[in-house]
């Protein structure tokens, strides 16, 4: 099986930083660099990377690094034990909540926006969990 890190591009550093300590809880583990910072305390690292906004993409160019709300297919849940205490820490952080908390069949989300517009959610699984949709 391949290893998972999570990349996320940000345009301050120091306020990534911030913001993902202060919302989710992340320690800061090693620092490239002044551009590099990686967060521990989830089951996948997870690096900050500045890249300004007005960049280029990718190497083959495209369009640019906006850090307005921006939506993607790709996005990280986190897994929480307590919903609640968790969508409070993330409002007091600077995250923007998107829509209502949701109480699903294995559980209950919220989904949220990080200031750099980058979205995510919050999931408090139930007993059942992802079994709650499992057709096999």
């Amino acid at each position: 099986m391949p290893g998972l890190l999570i990349n996320i591009d940000v345009p301050d550093l120091a306020a990534g930083e911030t913001f993902y300590t202060a919302a989710l809880g992340l320690t800061v583990g090693r620092r490239f660099d002044d551009d590099i910072v990686e967060l521990l305390g989830s089951d996948a690292p997870i690096y900050l990377i500045v890249k300004p906004a007005g960049s280029a993409i990718g190497p083959v160019g495209g369009a640019a690094r906006d850090y307005a709300r921006h939506w993607t297919p790709v996005h990280p849940d986190f897994t929480v034990a307590n919903l609640d205490t968790a969508v409070a820490k993330a409002l007091a952080a600077g995250a923007v909540q998107e829509g209502e908390t949701l109480a699903l069949p294995y559980g209950r989300q919220a989904m949220f926006a990080d200031p750099f517009g980058h979205g995510f959610c919050l999931i408090e699984f139930n007993d059942a969990g992802y079994d709650a949709l499992a057709t096999d």
